[in-house]
């Protein structure tokens, strides 16, 4: 049961992601749904696909609320799996390529998964252990791309089954999705979606993607929440949807130009990429209406750039994959807040508390909690975590943890300054990462910015600078602690600075600064 119920009238009155779907195959029948690379693929003729992709699915035995999981790079035939499995009521399980095969392993077995599609570059992280996994039935490892003893070659698996429609009453609390946080290391929690709880998600972008003749971008992995942004709405709404198997900053710039794209889904680390294009300015992007940002920190000095530089609305959203969190910033109507990210979506009510898990008035530092219509149905398997995630007002009303730390403004602008797991305690202070990046990123020789805990003796742990600078930056890691320092309070300053040739990052280019204290702590 979820968390917080979604309305219970007009489930069932076509706007849900599935009935939204099948709904635009018949009345865009013609109109192209899917652009990638040289493939151009309509309503009709995806409609149609999927359904196979359904009926193949049912002809294995897989019923509402079974686990269909897929591992595979960016495709037309992820697209058709995914809404495959979403038509017979199936559980969609999109797993993130950058986890490690243990983790892969975990994945498969806390979802249950009877079904796997998997694609030839992704193969070798699941051969070590994909025979002996129980949950996977007879004939359902399917492949993509390749052939091999023991795997179903895709084409030939759906080419005998129907392309109708099946007849599967798909209801509220059906499980849509579990998505798994970006698995690196360790074993992610699997976070559960329902088809209510992605209606809810699927209608707060209908006003853009329900606009005739929108041209859609999507550039980051289709497992990612951040791509759900959009991929979802589109879907559901009938935009075209270019998709890219690859980020590459060039050949978006040149999509954007000669597909007359008009939205983008953009985490920062593509930004960037995207600016720094020699002949950036040479490439037609005026019919760019709208460029969205999330999953990591956008600086205000990229928000400015933007701006200056990339025609059409920017928007940033700051959330949680879970739901509950969720903030906008309209850049261009909010100038002088783009340290900030944005307000309260609307029917999302945020409030700070304390350690002690007591609400603290505005303006003060403490945790983000929130509550809306979109939130998980709970953490797969793990009722305790979900449990830890839990706040209750003095309504007993339930909010969800964040785990960020940040302050609201007199006008509900949230500023964000520290993951709770990554404030710096030195010396009993609490320091946080934020404050000390912004000043380093002022420097004009500083790209990219991480500040990270180390351990002190005197202090317990004291915070350190690891820069990346600009191309042909003529500096010094000493000189540049020197200026950061000077401008910093004397109980915040950094202990070091080092030099880095690049950050690690996840695929949807969030720091992970585990990976940067590991050396320091082991």
């Amino acid at each position: 049961m979820n968390i917080i119920e979604t309305p219970e009238s007009n489930f069932q009155d076509g706007n849900d992601i599935v009935s939204g779907f099948q709904e635009i195959t018949q009345t865009k029948s013609g109109e192209i749904a899917i652009i990638f690379k040289n493939r151009r693929i309509t309503w009709h003729e995806l409609g149609k696909t999927i359904n196979k992709v359904a009926n193949g699915l049912i002809k294995l035995g897989i019923q509402k609320n079974d686990r269909v999981c897929i591992l595979s790079k960016n495709s037309v035939e992820y697209v058709e799996v995914f809404f495959g499995a979403l038509i017979v009521g199936a559980c969609a399980v999109p797993l993130p390529s950058m986890a490690s095969t243990d983790a892969l392993k975990m994945m498969i077995l806390d979802s249950n998964s009877k079904v796997i599609f998997t694609s030839k570059d992704m193969k070798a992280l699941i051969d070590p252990f994909i025979d002996g996994i129980e949950c996977i039935i007879s004939n359902g490892k399917i492949a993509f791309d390749f052939e091999d003893v023991g795997w179903c070659d895709y084409t030939k698996w759906m080419a005998n089954s129907s392309d109708q429609k099946p007849d599967v009453k798909i209801e509220k609390n059906d499980d849509f999705n579990i998505i798994y946080s970006s698995g690196t290391t360790g074993v992610p929690k699997g976070i559960t979606h329902t088809h209510g709880v992605r209606k809810v998600f699927g209608e707060g972008l209908k006003d853009i993607f329900s606009v005739p003749g929108m041209v859609n971008i999507i550039s980051t992995p289709l497992y990612s929440n951040t791509t759900m942004v959009t991929w979802l709405s589109s879907m559901r709404w009938g935009t075209t949807s270019i998709i890219m198997e690859k980020f590459d900053a060039r050949e978006f710039l040149k999509l954007c130009e000669t597909e007359k794209v008009n939205v983008a889904m953009l985490v920062p680390v593509q930004y960037d990429r995207i600016l720094r294009v020699a002949d950036f300015n040479s490439f037609d992007l005026s019919s760019m209406l709208v460029k969205f940002s999330t999953s990591a920190p956008l600086k205000a000095t990229m928000k400015r750039q933007i701006l200056d530089r990339i025609p059409g609305e920017l928007v940033e959203f700051y959330g949680l994959t879970e739901g509950g969190v969720s903030t906008m910033l309209i850049a261009s109507e909010h100038q002088d807040k783009l340290e900030s990210v944005g307000q309260p979506q609307e029917n999302t009510e945020l409030k700070v508390i304390d350690e002690e898990g007591r609400e603290l008035p505005m303006g003060q530092t403490g945790e983000l909690v929130g509550r809306q219509p979109f939130m998980m149905k709970g953490y797969e398997n793990r009722l305790d975590a979900t449990n830890e995630m839990l706040w209750y007002d003095q309504d007993g009303r339930a909010f969800f943890r964040s785990g960020d730390i940040g302050r609201l403004d007199e006008d509900g602008f949230l500023y964000l300054l520290d993951r709770k797991k990554d404030v710096i305690i030195s010396g009993g202070l609490n320091i946080y990462a934020t404050d000390l990046e912004n000043e380093l990123l002022k420097h004009p020789a500083v790209h990219e910015a991480a500040v990270i805990g180390i351990p002190s003796e005197q202090w317990g742990e004291t915070p350190l600078g690891l820069v990346v600078l600009e191309e042909d930056a003529n500096e010094t890691p000493e000189r540049i602690l020197e200026w950061v320092n000077s401008r910093l309070g004397k109980s915040h300053r950094l202990y070091r600075v080092e030099f880095r040739d690049d950050l690690p990052k996840s695929s949807i280019g969030k720091v992970l600064k585990k990976e940067l204290r590991q050396k320091y702590w082991d």
